[in-house]
């Protein structure tokens, strides 16, 4: 190899850790943006959040979109305000809606990984979310239980059955831009 080759790669090298950078904060803030776009209808609020998680590990892949979401809930556990009603702090993280929260990296790791792994067809989008909504949704409720020592079915009333719709919608759009985007775009 030559000092052209060997030069040409470390550009690119670079180009594409500086790309990961970009992609991985812009994703950050669209998150941080979803978060805030919110209807507080109890003790969980209804954001556009999850919508943001889907996105960001739908397109980015399960590395770089598990990054973006480490990076996001780290940057709230520190006092960023990125998190609803530009909220932060590790009070976020052990309130009743911090099984949430924390729940978004395991979501962004099946989504990502099932996308990585199965291509980002449509119906890999839409059961990857449904699956990484349902792991969201289990830790977000176990944490919820118990820091309010609320009882399961109570919960789950309060936490998941009033965001059954609105989540169902998020996955559709997710999934639409999941798909269509990956055909135009390859982050």
């Amino acid at each position: 190899m030559n000092n052209s080759e060997t030069n040409n790669k470390g550009k690119l090298n670079i180009r594409s850790g500086l790309l990961d950078i970009v992609f991985t904060a812009m994703f950050v803030a669209i998150i941080t943006v979803c978060a805030q776009i919110q209807i507080p209808i109890g003790p969980v609020p209804f954001t556009l959040q999850t919508l943001g998680v889907f996105a960001a590990a739908g397109l980015l892949g399960w590395k770089r979109g598990t990054v973006a979401i480490l990076v996001y809930v780290l940057l709230g556990l520190v006092g960023v305000p990125v998190f609803a009603g530009f909220s932060g702090g590790i009070s976020c993280i052990v309130g009743p809606t911090g099984g949430y929260i924390i729940g978004f990296i395991f979501t962004a790791f099946i989504v990502g990984i099932m996308c990585d792994k199965l291509g980002r067809k449509l119906w890999v989008a839409i059961v990857s979310m449904i699956i990484g909504l349902a792991v969201c949704y289990a830790f977000g409720t176990v944490w919820f239980c118990v820091s309010t020592s609320t009882g399961v079915v109570d919960a789950l009333l309060i936490c998941v059955v009033p965001f059954l719709i609105a989540d169902a919608v998020k996955i559709a759009v997710a999934s639409l831009l999941v798909n269509n985007l990956d055909r135009v775009i390859k982050l």
